[in-house]
């Protein structure tokens, strides 16, 4: 059976849903099909099962990509103010977390279902638990042929997302269907993802279950929230952060006692000179963090007997701690992707292949990756949006 249409979206996650919503309610034929068996699989797991949706603070310097400036437009006519307005439209219920992170108050399957509904009022077809053959491309029609049906648009979404979380049904085919067409592909990586520590750094380890506030730094990138000490390395909010701009061979350093200024440690001294560095330590950090800086900086007895050089090399320390990971903890634990398929070859206001009509490529599966915290969200629902006004 040939089913035609004038859209058709590969993928039912978050920015496939909200693409197909506004498409459908647009008057168009939309069809949606999803390898999964249940859509939005992605949206009910993240934010700890309540949604990050969104983050106030959404700009376009919290997100990476080859070409910095590509999700302006998108982010500039679909903002966190309107996807919560429709949020509010829904009656669901939300809160706002620490730096602008908004979440629902009950669960993400209220997000899942928005979209759903948003759906089903554009009388978008949805087909679950169907897998793509093939995908055609022929006199300005796209012919899709599953293990169900063939089905042709005048206009495909490539709406499939990244590898991260494989054990929900993510997959790399975004990147197989970009090639198809000749898009070039920017080398995806795992991003907000925990980092693995060996040699020396593997000492840190021991404190597996222990977290505090830090800054973390990669090149020029800064975040100062929660780092998580684990039996394999590094995680925590700060370190999920600089985690997307780490590359294999550089360094994160850890300031972790962000809250003193310069010349804390020889103040320490004067106040009380017969404190030890591990007393001083213990009373601003988790006394197993404190002594595992303690023995490492091996400066013992009365801080009176240290001298002031000694104690500036080891304030210096404490706040550039240099960790050296030997990798990540990979996709599958990543939350999100970096790299994609290459802003270059897509318009930055429609989101279409600048060598293929009627060909979109929307969400993660593009080169455009958020700071943990709801940015991804933003990005999916502000590029679904984009496309869906242009088709």
């Amino acid at each position: 059976m040939n089913n035609s249409y004038d859209v058709i979206i590969l993928g039912a996650g978050a920015a496939g849903l909200m693409c197909a919503g506004q498409a459908g309610q647009r008057g168009l034929r939309v069809l949606v099909i999803e390898h999964s068996d249940k859509p939005g699989k992605k949206i009910l797991i993240s934010g700890g099962g309540r949604c990050n949706f969104t983050n106030i603070h959404t700009a376009p310097e919290r997100f990476l990509s080859a070409n910095p400036h590509f999700a302006k437009s998108a982010l500039s006519r679909y903002t966190p103010q309107d996807f919560l307005a429709l949020v509010e439209r829904y009656g669901i219920a939300w809160h706002e977390k620490t730096l602008g992170q908004l979440f629902c108050d009950g669960s993400a399957r209220q997000i899942v279902d928005l979209l759903l509904d948003e759906c089903a009022t554009g009388n978008v077809e949805l087909s679950c638990g169907e897998t793509v053959r093939q995908v055609e491309h022929d006199n300005g029609r796209f012919t899709v042929t599953t293990d169900r049906q063939i089905a042709d648009a005048g206009a495909l979404v490539i709406a499939t997302g990244g590898p991260s979380i494989p054990k929900i049904g993510a997959t790399a085919y975004a990147y197989e269907l970009a090639r198809q067409f000749g898009l070039k592909v920017v080398e995806p990586r795992p991003a907000l993802v925990p980092l693995t520590l060996s040699g020396d750094d593997a000492l840190f380890r021991e404190l597996s279950g222990v977290a505090t506030e830090v800054i973390a730094r990669c090149g020029s990138a800064s975040f100062r929230e929660a780092a998580l000490f684990t039996h394999r390395g590094l995680s925590g909010p700060a370190i999920l952060q600089v985690s997307s701009y780490w590359r294999r061979g550089s360094t994160v350093e850890i300031d972790f006692l962000p809250n003193d200024g310069a010349g804390w440690l020889l103040e320490a001294k004067r106040q009380n000179p017969r404190s030890t560095l591990r007393n001083v330590l213990r009373a601003k950090l988790p006394d197993r963090l404190a002594d595992a800086l303690s023995d490492r900086l091996k400066l013992e007895g009365p801080l009176a007997n240290i001298t002031d050089a000694a104690l500036q090399t080891a304030e210096s320390q404490l706040g550039s701690w240099p960790f050296n990971p030997n990798g990540s903890e990979g996709f599958a634990k990543a939350e999100v992707t970096a790299g994609g398929i290459s802003t270059a070859e897509l318009s930055s206001k429609t989101m279409e292949a600048k060598r293929v009509s009627g060909l979109y490529v929307i969400g993660e599966a593009v080169d455009v990756t958020g700071w943990l915290g709801g940015y991804n969200f933003q990005w999916a629902w502000a590029s679904a949006w984009a496309a869906a006004q242009a088709f």
